[in-house]
């Protein structure tokens, strides 16, 4: 079951807060609690309704994103909202889940949401089985065992779920990064394939279902190996 993740955007950019709020209510997991402009705010929030997770900005008047992070004792977790990119490594030394710099894509929104799903869900059954992708207008769930291969198209990538062909803003190695680690092979620099999915190997062709996916000659014996098959 999917544990809903509560959360408070806090920034003093009145289009910064409208474009997270906007980017929140798109996703089913989060849950917004509130809004605030500035950390005084945030800290008068956080003792009436504690939350998971907080989308912080670091330049804000009075007090830092950061300072608000070094004096609060237990924090949410936080994901940092910055048009500043050299507070990165201080973000990442106070354990925050992620560093998004503005403006933000709704693309790489996203896959910090999914980065924090898969933080606070419970680990009885394992990992995630599944991620969300925006194709088109919507958000897409789609489980890591139905998907056959990913291709890469320049700044996008395609996903064959099936006999579906879901177009995504990403790279490939973005993708891959979203994916088990053990569950797919990279044939060819172009292309993911699930292992599950391979029917047959066919000189430098690999059958995934109804699809035909090179094998690059550098990574013939690694897929080889992968498979399982041993000369």
């Amino acid at each position: 079951m999917t544990r809903t993740i509560s959360c408070i955007i806090t920034d003093d950019e009145p289009l910064a807060r409208k474009g997270l709020q906007g980017y929140v209510e798109k996703i089913d997991f989060l849950q917004l609690a509130g809004v605030c402009e500035d950390a005084l705010q945030l800290n008068s929030l956080l003792r009436q309704q504690p939350v998971d997770l907080l989308f912080l900005d670091i330049e804000m008047p009075y007090i830092t994103g950061i300072e608000f992070l070094q004096q609060t004792s237990h924090p949410p977790k936080v994901i940092f909202t910055t048009a500043y990119e050299q507070y990165a490594i201080r973000g990442y030394e106070l354990d925050v889940l992620d560093y998004l710099l503005k403006p933000i894509p709704f693309e790489r929104f996203l896959k910090a949401a999914n980065k924090a799903y898969d933080y606070f869900q419970p680990s009885t059954s394992g990992e995630r089985d599944h991620l969300f992708v925006k194709t088109d207008s919507r958000l897409e769930k789609v489980r890591f065992a139905d998907i056959l291969l990913v291709e890469a198209m320049e700044n996008y990538v395609a996903i064959y779920v099936g006999d579906k062909k879901l177009i995504t803003h990403s790279t490939l190695k973005g993708l891959q990064d979203s994916l088990p680690p053990g569950r797919f092979i990279q044939p060819h620099k172009s292309y993911l394939v699930n292992l599950e999915a391979i029917g047959a190997v066919e000189g430098n062709i690999l059958h995934v279902g109804r699809y035909q996916v090179p094998i690059s000659k550098y990574q013939k014996d690694e897929v080889m190996g992968k498979i399982g098959y041993r000369k």
